[in-house]
């Protein structure tokens, strides 16, 4: 049996959504930006919410890098991402950093729950997630870092972390 590349044209795409959000804040390089409307598109969340210093469409880069799944996810900008929570919150949203910190938890070992309800906050390459934003999360999750660097890239962090709590949101029920 010969195993063929398939085309774009193979490819039939759906409505499914996992009840996971994005909350980027301070992101200022546009193809960080760009690569989580590609994420956010690829695996499903519902919305991107882009804060503080972060970049927004429409951008070229962005644009370029998101391959235009920027018309197809759902985006908003709010300059205070402390309001974004609050009303995550009150919408019933478990509020997630992606970040390593004292108490951060082995990703591995976050198990989300049937009904919950994700925001996963990320932040700048330079800064990470600051302080105030920590401490209003409900868990701050890590990804284990083997070799001489401390961390990666916050899409590409982003993409490993999305992809696995999407999967244990289809193994939870």
């Amino acid at each position: 049996m010969s195993n063929l590349q398939l085309d774009h044209s193979a490819h039939q795409p759906t409505s499914k959504k996992y009840p996971l959000c994005f909350l980027a804040n301070d992101i200022d390089v546009p193809m960080n930006i760009g690569s989580f409307f590609r994420i956010a598109d690829a695996l499903g969340v519902e919305k991107i919410y882009l804060t503080g210093d972060s970049m927004v469409p429409p951008n070229p880069k962005i644009r370029k890098t998101s391959r235009s799944t920027e018309k197809y996810v759902a985006y908003a900008y709010e300059n205070d991402a402390l309001s974004v929570i609050r009303n995550l919150k009150t919408a019933g949203y478990k509020i997630v950093s992606l970040e390593i910190t004292s108490n951060s938890i082995d990703l591995a070992d976050f198990k989300p729950e049937k009904d919950d309800k994700i925001c996963l906050i990320l932040g700048s390459e330079n800064q990470g997630i600051g302080e105030s934003l920590l401490n209003t999360s409900d868990a701050t999750i890590q990804i284990p870092m083997l070799g001489e660097n401390s961390s990666m890239n916050v899409a590409t962090a982003c993409a490993i972390a999305t992809y696995d709590i999407t999967r244990k949101f289809d193994h939870a029920w």
